[in-house]
């Protein structure tokens, strides 16, 4: 073994891109190496509220993050209670009863839709999905029914319901009774449940995230519901990407009143800290877990650490009122962000949409979105691509924002937007340009 400079001993700030690329490389991924090359090589060290700062010292508005942080990096509330709970139990004995466990689950419920009293706490969203699909099981339910294009994770069952091919083709055959249906098309749900004959879970997102933000047609979730108690099948909503106000209401399920047999948590529910999820369900839905607490277990399920992020995650959304925020500046920002895409690129758009502060803009050619991606990086702004639709680039970004930061977002957006409308748009549809700084780099600096 060599006794050199290596990442153990340097700091980071001090690893060069390209050493940390050949890291990438040769111990993790180089497909992952690659995307983050094309990217712009960009090394995040520091991340605070909004923003991202790199190796070379650029400071990047974040708008990514998969809607983890709701909240911002490091929020306050949420790194005391973390803080305090390091120094005290970090991690459980899972012998003894332990009360941030119980703290926790009893805050979540507070917030979750009447009738949701039971919770079990994972790490991940795709653990969360597996505990529902076994909590169906124990309810009889081994016909699953998910839709095209949702997106509930890559683990084997999680990956069963996701919609997408590309995915699971290499890991086929994968869970046995499993169907997919329109997203937004109740007949032909009805037409599944019909053929499940009392033995289906429906496992379905308030809006479609990954698939490119495809919000339903109103009404269409409540029908979901009462087709599910029609036919005797257990009804999941997966929120794990919309829950806890990103959608700007505390769930996708109070847009329409609904109470399913299970709501599904994660990314936010650890306030960009730590990795936690949960399954929220009706105590009949959970009754084989309430019987035998050792039915599904795993080792860091409810560890403390993670349950004082749960309630400082919940805490810092009340005390900011980050829902309301969520509501009120994703309006904002979807006026500015479909004006602007028009404006600048026309009908290369094919639509921009979104509720709260999970937004999309759908491209009518491929490439677009992820030239778009890097050039908004370029711009000092990171965004996301979605996993099931090369067509849209997403923004998730923090209610935390301020009114100039919300500017600096949209600004980013409109010169990167030019750039595109260079290279994609007939010279005769291309505006006037503005002079920038060449790469955006001035305006990333602030």
């Amino acid at each position: 073994m060599t006794t050199g400079t290596s990442a153990r001993t340097q700091g980071v700030d001090d690893i060069g891109r390209e050493h940390i690329g050949r890291l990438y490389r040769t111990r993790l991924s180089k497909g992952r190496a690659t995307l983050g090359e094309l990217l712009g090589g960009e090394i995040e060290t520091e991340s605070q509220g909004a923003w991202v700062r790199t190796a070379t010292g650029r400071r990047l508005l974040n708008c990514s993050g998969y809607g983890v942080l709701l909240m911002g990096a490091r929020h306050p509330t949420v790194v005391r209670h973390v803080e305090e709970q390091l120094h005290r139990n970090p991690v459980a004995t899972r012998v003894l009863l332990e009360p941030l466990t119980a703290l926790a689950a009893d805050a979540l419920v507070a917030k979750a839709p009447a009738g949701l009293d039971r919770v079990h706490f994972a790490c991940s969203g795709a653990e969360a999905v597996e505990t529902a699909i076994k909590i169906a099981r124990t309810r009889g339910k081994d016909r699953l029914i998910a839709t095209r294009g949702g997106y509930h994770g890559k683990t084997m069952g999680a990956l069963s319901l996701t919609g997408k091919d590309l995915f699971q083709e290499p890991f086929r055959p994968l869970l046995p009774g499993t169907a997919h249906v329109p997203y937004g098309d109740a007949g032909a749900l009805a037409e599944q449940l019909k053929a499940a004959s009392g033995r289906a879970c429906v496992v379905i997102e308030p809006v479609q995230g990954e698939a490119g933000v495809i919000v339903p047609p109103d009404g269409y979730l409540r029908t979901v519901q009462t087709l599910c108690r029609a036919h005797d099948a257990l009804f999941v909503l997966d929120e794990i990407q919309t829950g806890l106000g990103r959608l700007g209401s505390w769930w996708g399920a109070d847009e329409e009143r609904l109470t399913p047999d299970m709501l599904l948590a994660g990314k936010g529910l650890g306030g960009g800290i730590m990795p936690v999820s949960a399954v929220i369900a009706t105590p009949e839905a959970f009754g084989a877990f309430d019987r035998d607490p050792y039915l599904h277990t795993s080792t860091f399920s409810g560890m403390p650490l993670a349950m004082a992020a749960v309630r400082g995650a919940l805490e810092a959304i009340e005390e900011e009122d980050l829902v309301s925020r969520a509501r009120d500046l994703g309006a904002e920002l979807l006026d500015g962000i479909r004006r602007i895409a028009k404006e600048q690129l026309g009908d290369l758009v094919r639509e921009v949409r979104g509720r709260g502060l999970l937004l999309g803009v759908e491209f009518a050619e491929p490439g677009v979105a992820g030239d778009l991606l890097v050039e908004l990086i370029r711009e000092g702004v990171v965004a996301n691509h979605s996993l099931n639709s090369h067509l849209v680039l997403r923004f998730t970004p923090p209610a935390v924002l301020r009114p100039s930061e919300a500017q600096f977002l949209l600004a980013a957006f409109e010169r990167a937007c030019r750039v595109q409308a260079a290279r994609h748009v007939p010279t005769s549809d291309v505006p006037t340009p503005v002079p920038t700084h060449e790469g955006g780099t001035s305006h990333a600096q602030r």
